[in-house]
C-alpha cells in the first residue's frame, strides 16, 4: 500500500506545480518536454536500462503505444482545457477510471470481492459529486473530453501490462517510453515555437526539472503498486483516482483557498469510504 500512496503523493503534487507554474505564466508544452528530458535522464541515471534485452523484448508495441498516448493525451488534455474549461477535463480524466476497472474485471481476470465491489459502487458517485461545480464554459466540443477518458483509461491499462511483463526489468520498458515520449514532445514544442512564434523561456527548464522528479517518481511507484497487487489491478486503478482526487480536493481548499460545494463536500466523504473499503477489501483478499 505504500508505494500506491508514495505514487498519489506524487501524482497531486505534479498538479500543483503545474497549477503554481501557470499563475507564473510558464509553457506547459514547453514544462512537459522537459519533464520527459528529466524522467529520461532519472531513468538513465539511476537503473541502467539492459539495453540489450530490449531487442528481443515483445513489448515494443505497448512501449511504441504508450510513448505516443503519453504526449498526444497531455496535448487533447490543454485543448480540452481551453474549449470546455478545466472543470469538465478534470472530471473527464477522472471517470476515465471505469475503463481499468472494466479491464480489471474481464481482460486481467480479477476476483471482486463483496468489499471491493460496495468500494467502487460508492466511488463512481463520490467522483461526480467532487466534480459538480458551475462553469461559464458553454462551448460544446465533447469529444475533447471524451478523448481525455479514453486517453487516460487506455494508458492505465497500458501501464498494467507493463508491470506484469517480467521478461524485462519495468525500469527498463520506463526508459523506452520516456525516450519516446520526449522525441513525439520535443518536436510538439518545437513546432509552437518556431510557427506559432511561443517564446521560450528558461523558467520552464526550472518548473520542466521538478515535475519531471515527481513525474518519474508516480509512474516509478504506480508500477511497483502493480505488481505489488498483481492479483488485484483494481485496488490500484481505484485507490490512485479517488486519493488524487481526496488529497487534490483537499490541498485545493487548505493551500489554495478553493471553494467547494456541499455536494463536492459529500462527494469527498463517500469517496474516503470507498478508499477505506479498498484497504480492508485488501487485507481481508
Amino acid at each position: 500500500m505504500l508505494f500506491l500512496i508514495l505514487s498519489i503523493i506524487c501524482s497531486v503534487t505534479v498538479g500543483v506545480l503545474f497549477k503554481i507554474a501557470h499563475k507564473n505564466q510558464s509553457s506547459s508544452i514547453q514544462i512537459i518536454t522537459f519533464n520527459y528530458a528529466t524522467a529520461l535522464l532519472l531513468s538513465y541515471c539511476f537503473f541502467s536500462p539492459d539495453f540489450k534485452a530490449l531487442a528481443s523484448s515483445s513489448a515494443w508495441p505497448i512501449y511504441t503505444l504508450l510513448g505516443v498516448l503519453l504526449p498526444t493525451v497531455f496535448i487533447v488534455l490543454v485543448l480540452s482545457i481551453q474549449h470546455m474549461g478545466i472543470v469538465k477535463t478534470d472530471a473527464a480524466q477522472r471517470l476515465s477510471l471505469f475503463i481499468p476497472i472494466l479491464a480489471a474485471w474481464f481482460i486481467f481476470d480479477e476476483q471482486f470481492n463483496s468489499l471491493k465491489i460496495a468500494a467502487i459502487l460508492i466511488g463512481f458517485p463520490a467522483l461526480v459529486l467532487l466534480l459538480i461545480k458551475p462553469t461559464s464554459n458553454q462551448e460544446n466540443k465533447w469529444m475533447y473530453p471524451v478523448m481525455v477518458v479514453l486517453g487516460f483509461g487506455t494508458i492505465d491499462v497500458l501501464f498494467k501490462q507493463i508491470a506484469l511483463y517480467t521478461k524485462l526489468p519495468f525500469t527498463t520498458s520506463l526508459f523506452v517510453i520516456f525516450a519516446i515520449a520526449l522525441v513525439i514532445m520535443g518536436l510538439y514544442a518545437l513546432f509552437t515555437i518556431l510557427f506559432r512564434k511561443e517564446k521560450f523561456s528558461s523558467k520552464n527548464i526550472f518548473w520542466g526539472i521538478l515535475v519531471g522528479i515527481f513525474n518519474f517518481c508516480n509512474i516509478f511507484f504506480y508500477l511497483k503498486a502493480h505488481q505489488a497487487f498483481a492479483q488485484n489491478p483494481s485496488t490500484v486503478f481505484a485507490g490512485m483516482n479517488m486519493g488524487v482526487i481526496v488529497i487534490g480536493s483537499l490541498v485545493g481548499i487548505f493551500i489554495f483557498k478553493e471553494k467547494i460545494s456541499r455536494l463536492n463536500f459529500a462527494g469527498l466523504l463517500l469517496a474516503l469510504i470507498a478508499i477505506v473499503l479498498i484497504v480492508l477489501s485488501q487485507i481481508n483478499y
